[in-house]
């Protein structure tokens, strides 16, 4: 009779790591590969399109890092969360409200402020708006015990059928002849961009600067060692006198906020309005958790994670104009990218070893 019997591993390094993550990627390709066999396609011309679409021209590449900017705002925020074990899914619809808010400081006040003032004052409302999305699940999980993956993919929805509320009813501008959205922001309320390209360099900066204090605090600082004592060992951070609810609400502020950033720029950098919610986010907020799981929950490898899918949302759009693909293609290969980084992190945590049992004979 054969048992499996799983246990720990007693030591990971630093090469076992990196050479999981490769390996994870490259059965996933194959996986993906297989997919675009079975649908008829060359699965190497379709991958190298993809790659060859987002890095193999100056243009692809300028769109890569526009498309990389919130990637990795939200993947740096969801590493800090995802390390404390607080399963943040909700960076979608944190995103969402720090558009809307942002949005709205830029709409109602853009035209009588200087770009130096209202430019920070949208980028505080929009992580205003995505801390206090992100502040109410925590409350839930440390006061009510509610399970923070449903309370925080609910909030997506929420904030996506208030932003539709908004630019259908109140908000709905008078200079789109009908249509659902808002008024173009003012000209004061529009982020600069880089010349030739749509890459919005304050909000570029801001996520650099971003990620590069995040880690700093994860690996420096005592309120990164209490987020890493509450993910790895919960008791013992009780023991220690770590409090849980200040910890955990402070998680959430940072990690909702950055994607509130993410969602501004988005809205003052790319759209210049707001519109439907899924024009205003290509599904970055759930895409940034496979960023923060490829960066290895460490903050800093968020610009690569980030850059790298951002590659694949590009290349995804390459392949659905050259080889007549639906737009889901691009869903299907974040998604099964996902799987086999989960399944690489497992084996990489935990030696799965198949024994022979004797049967007892009776």
């Amino acid at each position: 009779m054969l048992t499996i019997k799983i246990s720990d591993r007693d030591r990971i390094t630093p090469i076992q790591s990196l050479v999981t993550n490769v390996l994870s990627l490259l059965a996933a390709l194959g996986a993906v590969g297989l997919i675009f066999l079975v649908c008829g396609v060359n699965p190497f011309f379709a991958i190298s399109k993809i790659f060859m679409g987002s890095f193999g021209s100056m243009y692809g590449f300028k769109e890569t890092v526009t498309k990389a900017i919130p990637l990795v705002l939200i993947g740096g925020g969801l590493t800090l969360a995802f390390r404390a074990k607080f399963w943040n899914i909700g960076a979608e619809g944190q995103l969402l409200m720090g558009a809307i808010l942002g949005g709205w400081v830029g709409l109602a006040w853009g035209d009588t402020l200087p770009s130096v003032v209202i430019v920070p004052l949208m980028f505080a409302a929009g992580f205003l708006g995505g801390a206090l999305c992100g502040l109410v699940p925590a409350f839930l999980k440390i006061k009510f015990a509610i399970n923070e993956v449903i309370s925080t993919l609910m909030i997506n929805y929420i904030c996506a059928e208030f932003l539709t509320l908004l630019i259908v009813g109140p908000w709905k501008g008078k200079t789109r002849f009908g249509f659902p959205g808002t008024d173009n922001l003012p000209d004061n309320a529009i982020l600069g961009v880089i010349s030739g390209s749509r890459i919005h360099y304050a909000t570029l900066v801001l996520a650099l600067i971003s990620v590069v204090i995040l880690t700093i605090v994860v690996y420096r600082s005592r309120f990164g060692y209490e987020v890493r004592v509450i993910g790895e060992n919960p008791e013992a951070g009780r023991y220690a006198g770590i409090n849980f609810f200040k910890t955990s609400m402070l998680i959430m502020l940072i990690s909702g906020g950055l994607a509130g950033f993410a969602g501004v720029g988005e809205v003052a950098g790319i759209h210049h309005y707001l519109g439907y919610p899924a024009s205003i986010s290509s599904g970055y907020g759930f895409t940034a958790i496979i960023v923060a799981w490829l960066a290895k929950l460490n903050p800093f490898y968020a610009i690569v994670s980030g850059l790298f899918f951002a590659g694949i949302l590009v290349g995804g759009d390459a392949i659905q104009m050259s080889l007549g693909l639906p737009a889901a293609t691009v869903q299907i290969v974040n998604g099964t990218l996902l799987v086999f980084l989960i399944m690489g992190d497992f084996f990489m945590k935990n030696k799965v070893t198949i024994q022979r049992r004797a049967s007892v004979e009776s």
